[in-house]
């Protein structure tokens, strides 16, 4: 072999030994159980990119808030001490107003018409509404359409007034039950429960996953299919470190994330489609379907706030939400 042949079979050599003893490492942080479809995405997602790059890319993941919680995984991001985190969109407010657009009430029929919206110019637009803040977005999750739960059934606006309600840390969910005449309350997930059990509110939102694996409906005696709302989750990386990334590696992370987000939201969807048939089937809370036409009087009395927050989230942003409900 010539000495030119030599030196490139040493110079493979080496790269590869570099590569297996300095692979590029990712840590995937969230807070929820691997088991949840977030916790499936996170773990598609390790077994797709370790798949495309052997010993060049070693992902790790650390569900149940076993790095950070949610009060602390945005800044850790941005410092480097994670790579990927996947908050619920309602986290984003302090860096772009525009996000907002999720938590607007009855603006999206079904989790269809939110695909279509995130999947248009629009929803791809706002992945990079944050980058001036060191924010990139890889994509979206779902936790699934939201449903309304009291205890007393919810069947006209005017069923909400005097009401307590629990919310996240969302000016547009205390605008929505404001503008019914409810009475918002801003409690952590965590004391919901005893929240509802104890009286200190009388309702809340939630997606059937939560519903039921928290056990909320067994402290509800009623609970809406309203679908009124989406529980998404934001899948989001420090943008200098994802623009670091060699074009290829990025490009090949790029791919596992969209095929392992898909992934994940096809577990959501089906676990909702579960865990509302395991609710009925309890018996300990009324499931009340909504006609089209109370779901109606619902948006016309909150269409008041899409203009509230028109500004901040762009009008023709809510207009191309309202257009993907159209088939």
């Amino acid at each position: 072999m010539s000495l030119r042949l030599l030196a490139i079979a040493a110079a493979f050599v080496f790269t590869q030994t570099a590569y297996a003893a300095d692979p590029i490492v990712i840590k995937y942080s969230h807070v929820v159980a691997d088991q949840s479809p977030k916790g499936q995405a996170a773990l598609k997602f390790k077994e797709l990119a370790e798949k495309k790059f052997p010993g060049v890319v070693e992902v790790q993941v650390f569900p149940n808030s076993q790095l950070f919680g949610d009060g602390k995984e945005m800044e850790a991001m941005l410092l480097g001490d994670v790579q990927i985190i996947a908050p619920s969109l309602s986290k984003f407010s302090k860096y772009t107003k525009r996000l907002q657009i999720y938590d607007l009430p009855f603006l999206f029929d079904n989790i269809q018409a939110v695909d279509r919206f995130q999947d248009g110019p629009y929803g791809q637009a706002l992945l990079d509404s944050m980058k001036d803040k060191g924010i990139k977005g890889l994509g979206y999750l779902h936790n699934g359409m939201k449903q309304m739960s009291a205890n007393k059934p919810l069947r006209n606006p005017e069923d909400a007034k005097g009401l307590k309600f629990r919310i996240q840390s969302s000016d547009v969910l205390e605008a929505q039950f404001n503008a019914v005449g409810g009475n918002p309350q801003k409690i952590a997930f965590a004391e919901v429960y005893q929240a509802l059990q104890s009286g200190v509110v009388d309702g809340t939102e939630n997606p059937w996953a939560n519903t039921y694996t928290k056990k909320f409906h067994e402290v509800q005696k009623y609970i809406m299919d309203s679908d009124h709302g989406v529980l998404d989750y934001l899948v989001v990386t420090n943008a200098a470190w994802w623009d670091g990334l060699p074009a290829n590696i990025r490009k090949g992370l790029n791919e596992a994330m969209v095929e392992s987000i898909k992934f994940g939201n096809k577990v959501a969807y089906e676990e909702a489609a579960n865990f509302r048939q395991k609710v009925i089937d309890d018996k300990k809370a009324e499931v009340l379907p909504l006609t089209r036409a109370e779901q109606n009087k619902w948006r016309k009395a909150m269409a008041p706030v899409w203009k509230q927050f028109e500004a901040e989230i762009g009008r023709d942003a809510i207009f191309a939400a309202l257009k993907a409900n159209k088939r």
